[in-house]
């Protein structure tokens, strides 16, 4: 038998002072009951209980024995709130990757509230417009923008990914604001320069835009090509162009006035986002509260936590 279930049997015993009202708390019957103790008392070769029909006593060494059987099963007791907490407090090191704008804008600042909220998990964050594998790289999830397939990822739907049209005051004020989408025609307009290939190169010479009446391809021109969101918004700022920027990026200087909105009823293409992991990771604690995490912070408020399945390599595009 197992020796703590018959300790457990052996206190409860001398708590009730019956075997019988021991078996009720216990939920067995009287007789296994009493092969625990005859179990307990063999093993030990000493007599722990004196039984009579009427009552039973606890032997000198039964009453010390019942002491150090509380003991033993609190220790136990105490060593499983231990593995149970180990199993549901996330440590170690958590892996993700993210392309690189919403990593710095959005991701990199909610990461403080996370750290606070799992002090024992270090946070491992690689920020990139590749697509690294996330199983071949050792990433624990990843962030991505685009359309997908199905495989044998899970993905969570995040929030589009919105763009703006903008530009800063002082260009506004030195060539006049467009109204209309063909008004860009006549203006600078500063380009993401995609890698060849990429599904978006052609952004770099027509804009899409949808308005009231549908969506309206744009060719569009200027003095730029730069392979750098960040470059484009600081070229931006300083009134070299036009520009089309994650909202991520410009939403502060739309505010502060530095950049003003273009054509505002005209609207860029959002992009679909995505969380992905492997789904035999997710029972881990550290990836099962990074993605609770994410999906409560980016979370699509009509997905009801759905899932759906992911290429590695999406369709579509991150590199802003």
């Amino acid at each position: 038998m197992d020796l703590f279930q018959s300790m457990g049997v052996y206190v409860k015993v001398v708590e009730t002072g019956s075997m019988t009202a021991a078996a009720l708390q216990c939920e067995m019957s009287t007789t296994m009951v009493g092969n625990h103790l005859r179990a307990l008392e063999q093993r030990l070769g000493v007599q722990l209980l004196q039984r009579t029909t009427r009552r039973q006593r606890l032997t000198e060494f039964g009453s010390v024995y019942y002491q150090r059987c509380l003991e033993v099963l609190g220790l136990v007791a105490d060593s499983e709130r231990l593995a149970e907490q180990a199993l549901d407090e996330p440590r170690g090191v958590l892996r993700i990757t993210a392309p690189l704008t919403f990593g710095v804008e959005r991701l990199a600042p909610a990461l403080s509230e996370f750290s606070l909220q799992c002090p024992q998990l270090k946070l491992d964050v690689a920020l990139t417009n590749r697509r690294p594998d996330l199983l071949e790289s050792g990433l624990d999830v990843a962030f991505r923008l685009g359309n997908f397939e199905q495989s044998n990822l899970i993905a969570r739907p995040l929030i589009d990914y919105t763009l703006t049209v903008c530009a800063s005051p002082a260009y506004v004020a030195r060539r006049g604001m467009p109204h209309t989408p063909q008004d860009l025609q006549q203006h600078d307009c500063l380009s993401f320069a995609y890698p060849a290939g990429d599904d978006w190169q052609s952004v770099e010479k027509q804009w899409r835009l949808s308005g009231p009446d549908g969506e309206i391809m744009v060719d569009v021109s200027g003095p730029m090509l730069i392979n750098s969101s960040a470059g484009l918004h600081q070229a931006a700022r300083t009134g070299m162009g036009i520009v089309m920027l994650p909202d991520a990026l410009v939403e502060q200087d739309l505010c502060e006035g530095h950049l003003v909105k273009v054509i505002p009823d005209f609207q860029p293409p959002s992009r679909p986002m995505h969380l992905l992991y492997a789904p035999d990771r997710y029972r881990l604690p550290k990836l099962r509260r990074f993605v609770e995490f994410a999906v409560q912070t980016w979370g699509k408020t009509d997905c009801h936590g759905a899932s759906a399945t992911l290429k590695n390599s999406l369709q579509g595009f991150d590199q802003q």
